[in-house]
């Protein structure tokens, strides 16, 4: 565990020499598309990074000068298949951005959706020899929490204090600075599969990048689709990739669970091609061109031609109505919804005080969709936009950019991680175990 806390404290440094040079790269790797974006910082903050707990702790602006999306290869359920093709891939986007930005760019911030994540709650307190809390009480204190074990080639990508808690008030951002005698801390875990990351680190390296920061895709998509209230109020933010679908859950501006399902946009034009007896890209393209979840009498009579180019004139004429390829298209994207729904009763969502559910991400773009969601979900579900960021191009506003946009706030204003803080070498206890949101219902 302390490998990682040591390269996590590195990865920071360099984003903050990033910063301070000015210029940083944004990359999504994902199953169906590789998005590279370049952020310039400037202004007078560039240089001052506030010091805070909070969520929004260095604020700074920022703007996209170089974006680029090109097709993933060699990407799995949001996990690299084929290193040599998702390297390709990586150098075509980041080159191109690259060039639209006219900057040659070292360091990069990314995110990736697979890697079976877990989430964990972790409790720690400790009496002040002082009564002011000061940085190294809460070092101890983040410190004192009870690391479960996760497991075997396991490693640790987020672990933020999401409240603190000063005598009997609890709620606390950031408790620096004030007055008291006993300090707890509640922190959110997010543990992923070692191998996965470091196949991911290995291919970054490998196309000459330094890595500055990693995110889990769950919850950077969450960042950029979930409006302030959402986040304070509490929400989960299901994001609908080509390769997995990300569920987080967030909660007084801090994410307190996440999870992926190995299931996307991908599975449902797979779907369409063994149906059709198509090829994968023809498929793709009725998807997104004529693929939706509702049937009505008009499409009966909607024909769409399936084209081709076999040679064989009789296959390559063939027309199908849009009431099958809705036929095809639903049972699907209902398995996904289903498969959501199920990760949210375990997860305990139902018993927060916040329905609201935000879709978004690429695959959430199918015509009807909030609909079968809203039956399926509950009442409360919206479809969501990642935020406008300054200059990032019209082509890359959508749905299927939210990880990416997400990103670009993470890396302007990364939450607090432990790492953060100097925490003793000698304390990594592992004791209890605690599963996410139930608990932070029942402490909250």
């Amino acid at each position: 565990m302390t490998d990682l806390y040591t390269s996590q404290r590195a990865m920071r440094n360099m984003r903050r020499a990033a910063m301070q040079r000015g210029v940083i790269a944004i990359l999504d790797v994902g199953t169906s598309k590789i998005a590279c974006l370049i952020l310039r910082f400037d202004g007078p903050d560039k240089l001052r990074e506030q010091d805070g707990v909070g969520p929004m702790a260095g604020q700074s602006q920022f703007r996209v000068i170089g974006a680029a999306t090109t097709r993933s290869r060699g990407v799995r359920f949001g996990e690299i298949a084929v290193m040599n093709e998702t390297e390709r891939a990586i150098r075509t986007a980041v080159q191109a951005a690259q060039k639209m930005a006219n900057v040659r760019v070292d360091h990069v911030i990314a995110c990736f959706s697979g890697a079976d994540p877990r989430s964990y709650g972790l409790a720690g307190e400790l009496d002040l020899q002082d009564s002011v809390v000061t940085e190294q009480d809460v070092s101890r204190v983040l410190a004192s929490c009870d690391v479960p074990d996760l497991g075997q080639g396991r490693e640790v990508l987020h672990a933020q204090p999401v409240n603190f808690a000063l005598d009997h008030r609890s709620g606390l951002g950031d408790p620096r600075g004030q007055i008291g005698h006993r300090l707890a801390v509640d922190m959110h875990l997010l543990s992923v599969d070692g191998d996965v990351v470091q196949n991911l680190l290995y291919c970054i390296k490998r196309c000459d990048l330094e890595l500055a920061g990693l995110a889990s895709s769950a919850y950077v998509s969450a960042i950029a689709a979930l409006v302030e209230d959402e986040q304070e109020l509490g929400a989960a933010c299901i994001d609908m990739g080509g390769g997995a679908t990300g569920i987080s859950i967030f909660m007084k501006k801090h994410m307190i669970y996440a999870v992926s399902v190995r299931m996307g946009g991908d599975h449902v034009t797979s779907d369409i091609s063994k149906g059709l007896q198509i090829p994968l890209t023809t498929a793709e393209r009725i998807k997104t061109r004529h693929g939706g979840l509702y049937a009505t009498g008009m499409d009966d009579r909607e024909m769409i031609d399936i084209g081709g180019d076999t040679g064989d004139w009789e296959t390559d004429r063939r027309q199908i109505s849009r009431t099958e390829l809705i036929g095809i298209m639903r049972p699907r994207v209902e398995e996904i919804l289903e498969e959501v729904r199920a990760t949210l009763d375990v997860a305990g969502f139902d018993t927060l005080p916040s329905q609201q559910i935000v879709l978004t991400g690429g695959g959430s773009q199918i015509p009807g969709l909030d609909g079968i969601a809203t039956r399926i979900l509950g009442q409360r579900v919206r479809l969501g936009r990642p935020l406008r960021v300054q200059g990032l191009p019209q082509a890359a506003t959508g749905a299927a950019f939210a990880s990416a946009v997400g990103l670009c706030l993470f890396a302007a204003h990364p939450q607090d991680e432990w790492w953060d803080f100097e925490i003793p070498a000698d304390r990594y206890p592992a004791r209890s175990l605690r599963r996410a949101v139930k608990w932070f219902k029942d402490n909250w």
